[in-house]
């Protein structure tokens, strides 16, 4: 390598200004974003739950040449805001009740900002100390009032997919091979997941559900004692608070039973129905989470977060970091400290997660949560009163967890989907169809805090029309 010139050491000596913004645009920029975020969450209502502009469209708005030269930064703000954010559904919306909704709160917001803004890492004990404790405290306080076991360690991912998976390759770790049991209400992630890492399809067991769509234990027993009897080895089981389809719950007593006769690995997903357990009509109906092997629950879900968020439990101390753990030279600086959070997952860069939640829970406390959960219970019970009496309309599965699941006797499978596909389109509200048992019906799930009596009045009332 050539000697550097004087010239070129002095220029390089000198903090560059090259990507630079001025302390007052970054102000008058910053609250701009603030004003646009506000007026978001206090007129979502008004706005359609669901916008969705074809390809061409959005490609021709949003596209274009590669970018050679700048751009005007206020321009490419509210391009960002009216176009690309726009197009998009609005989990946080008050009559979004598709799939499972994310209705964000602010704190959690602020926190999200503030952690972004610092460039918050929570990798390794000794790069990100203060964010890796936060997300350990947040681990341990959702635990705690949860039920979970408190030997229970935590992490936080982003979402249920990677915190089912981790939690299913902690399993196989430390038990070593074997039978996995589902049933076919599982979130389907799981088993995509389970097949991604390695799991051998013919040791993939996908039990019929029962007439509530749960887990069945006689059903669970018979298929683990086939095994056996043909010299195969039970791993693990899947069971599940708070199914996506009807927010149905398993029976955690009877299969931890049934888990703890044959040494298999208890794993639940929460990710949806966990956090129900924060108030006393949740809690009621989940007997057993202390139970868990591993358990997951999504924070971004019912617990007022913006995505990603999702944590996993493991009750055996240590397993985590059993399952993950790495020790390269290039990280021997920032590695054997208090906890390592990179040594608890496949993921080695970690943003800090916790902060959010840890400030979530903080500002509001368990028992304001708690009661905003039950609002979305007590809605749901609402919204199977109100079908109960119309007579174009009949319960499949009555409200639990905040999800109903409804249907017309007279109208077919088709029309059922086109209902809701025509709630979406005309922004009103943001439905989706399922299939129960061969039936396509209509479901709801209402968690947003914000949803009122009238916005599932009016919900029901155009569905009910749409339908004849």
């Amino acid at each position: 390598m050539a000697p550097m010139n004087e010239g070129t050491r002095n220029a390089l000596d000198i903090p560059s200004d090259i990507l630079a913004i001025d302390p007052e645009t970054m102000r008058r920029l910053g609250y701009w974003i603030v004003d646009r975020v506000i007026d978001h969450t206090v007129s979502i209502g008004d706005e359609r739950a669901i916008t969705e502009t074809d390809p061409a469209s959005l490609f021709a708005l949003l596209g274009g040449s590669t970018p050679i030269a700048p751009s005007a930064l206020d321009d490419d703000l509210e391009l960002l805001a009216e176009v690309a954010l726009k197009n998009q559904q609005h989990g946080d919306h008050p009559r979004y009740f598709a799939r499972v909704p994310g209705p964000s709160s602010y704190p959690a917001v602020l926190g999200e900002w503030l952690a972004t803004g610092m460039q918050s890492v929570a990798s390794s004990w000794g790069g990100g100390s203060g964010p890796t404790a936060v997300e350990i405290i947040a681990c341990e306080w959702l635990r705690d009032a949860i039920g979970l076991a408190p030997s229970c360690e935590g992490v936080l991912l982003s979402g249920g997919s990677m915190a089912n998976i981790t939690g299913a390759l902690t399993a196989r770790h430390l038990r070593g091979e074997g039978v996995i049991y589902l049933t076919d209400q599982t979130h389907a992630s799981i088993k995509r997941g389970l097949l991604a890492m390695g799991q051998p399809a013919v040791a993939i067991r996908v039990l019929e559900s029962d007439a509530r769509f749960r887990l069945c234990p006689e059903a669970l027993q018979a298929s683990i004692t086939a095994d056996l009897t043909r010299g195969l080895r039970p791993l693990m089981v899947v069971a599940t608070v708070g199914t996506t389809n009807t927010g149905a719950v398993d029976d955690l007593p009877a299969i931890a039973d049934i888990c703890t006769e044959h040494g298999i690995w208890l794993h639940v997903d929460g990710a949806y129905g966990g956090p129900a357990a924060l108030c006393d009509r949740g809690r009621a109906v989940m007997p057993g989470l202390d139970r868990a092997d591993s358990f997951v629950v999504d924070p971004h879900k019912w617990l007022f977060q913006p995505y990603d968020i999702a944590c996993l439990f493991v009750r055996e101390p240590g397993a985590l970091e059993q399952t993950f753990a790495m020790y390269p030279e290039y990280l021997a600086d920032v590695t054997g400290s208090a906890v390592d959070m990179h040594n608890r997952s496949l993921e080695l860069t970690r943003r800090g997660r916790g902060i959010k939640l840890w400030l979530t829970l903080r500002a509001y406390g368990l028992q304001t949560l708690g009661r905003a959960i039950d609002r979305g219970i007590g809605l749901a019970e609402y919204a199977q009163q109100v079908i109960e009496v119309d007579h174009r309309l009949q319960i499949v599965t009555p409200a639990q967890l905040g999800i109903i699941t409804f249907a017309s006797p007279s109208a077919s499978d088709a029309e059922h989907a086109r209902a809701a596909a025509r709630l979406t389109a005309d922004g009103f509200a943001a439905v989706t169809s399922t299939v129960l048992s061969g039936r396509t019906v209509l479901r709801l799930c209402i968690i947003n805090p914000r949803t009122t009596t009238t916005d599932i009045d009016g919900t029901i009332e155009r569905l009910a029309g749409y339908l004849g």
